[in-house]
């Protein structure tokens, strides 16, 4: 049996900010339920006995999202570790991680991801003016929360990385927002690209264009390779897994992979999806208080969902930065935007610095 990924919603679509590029708020409003709210210690029991007789005492990663994960409380979380501590009898090897906006951290949390070994995905798009689409319900930026939030965490020595949405107005800025990271000891760094909603074809500052993100990947790439060189090493996830995919290395990143990979999202009622992207009706795989995984992920709508994302255009077999663009990577980004003539542009100005990776010994990933 496969080692098993498991994202789970505990809170549903709950948040407490109002971010303008939301892009669980577009999937909730392409289903009948906009959300499940809170999970019961009922359903998360029955999720974690399922998920360990699949695993069958290979690895099983739990990650926690959102909405935003920690409106489901304190209690839950540890009712969580501890239920897994009861029922992983296999002793199958557990690693925990959750995304937050941060503005509900404090010391207690801090010092329970630490204890457990949660790996934080950290919310921030950049300095102040960067991630001025993180608003608060009163349109309020919440930069200081989160940047608190990141001084709590070191503090405790709890794992965190920096979870960027690259809009266009932060791929303009992408050289000055490394640089402030940079100068904030922040060593592990995401660029997501922002999502426009479903069957939406909206121009804003929100979404990048060919040529922005073009520029952006140019530069901050060159800043990488530099400080890489300089013994200066900050990891940036998806320049991480083209490295690994030149060097003729697996990706860890299914977006990066070019085709979608066999992993399960719970609902916080227990509906089970096969991607956070798609947890619409159409791909609902079934309820985990009603099946389990091993007949969900045997099911049609999850072998179509896989089978969908296999196919590849005669234009990309031809082109010669296929084996490491790979079609654009994930097809959820491909349908918000084409980044063909981005990709093209950036591989064909910085392949040739990709060979520094192949002369030195890789540095270790989170």
């Amino acid at each position: 049996m496969p080692p098993l990924s498991l994202m789970i919603k505990p809170a549903s679509s709950l948040c407490n900010l109002s971010c303008e590029y939301c892009f669980y708020r577009d999937v909730s409003e392409h289903r009948e339920h906009l959300g499940f709210g809170i999970m019961t210690e009922d359903t998360a029991r029955v999720l974690i006995e399922k998920a360990l007789l699949f695993a069958d005492g290979q690895s099983v990663a739990f990650a926690f999202q959102g909405g935003e994960p920690t409106l489901a409380g304190k209690e839950f979380f540890k009712f969580f570790v501890d239920t897994v501590n009861e029922l992983n009898r296999k002793h199958s090897r557990i690693y925990y991680s959750i995304q937050t906006n941060g503005t509900g951290i404090d010391n207690e949390w801090a010092r329970f991801f630490a204890r457990n070994k949660f790996l934080v995905g950290l919310s921030l798009d950049g300095d102040f003016d960067g991630n001025k689409f993180r608003k608060k319900p009163s349109g309020q930026n919440s930069f200081y929360q989160i940047v608190r939030a990141a001084d709590i965490l070191t503090k405790h020595s709890a794992d965190f990385n920096i979870l960027t949405v690259l809009t266009g107005y932060c791929a303009e800025n992408g050289e000055r927002i490394y640089k402030y990271f940079r100068s904030k000891g922040y060593k592990y760094l995401q660029f997501i690209p922002c999502l426009r909603p479903f069957d939406s074809n909206e121009q804003s500052e929100l979404y990048m264009t060919n040529e922005q993100y073009a520029d952006f990947l140019i530069k901050v790439f060159n800043l990488y390779v530099k400080d890489y060189v300089r013994d200066q090493y900050i990891s940036i996830r998806q320049f991480d897994n083209w490295v690994r995919l030149f060097l003729g290395q697996r990706p860890e990143q299914c977006g990066v992979a070019g085709f979608c990979s066999h992993q399960f999202v719970s609902e916080s009622n227990g509906n089970i999806y096969p991607c956070d992207f798609y947890c619409t009706d159409e791909y609902l795989l079934g309820n985990i208080l009603e099946t389990d995984f091993q007949k969900m992920a045997n099911s049609e709508t999850a072998k179509n969902f896989i089978k969908e994302s296999l196919t590849v255009s005669e234009e990309c077999k031809k082109c010669r930065y296929y084996p490491v663009c790979r079609a654009g990577g994930c097809k959820r980004t491909q349908q918000s935007e084409n980044y063909c003539k981005a990709y093209k542009k950036f591989f064909s100005s910085c392949l040739p610095l990709f060979r520094v990776f192949a002369a030195e010994k890789p540095r270790e990933k989170r």
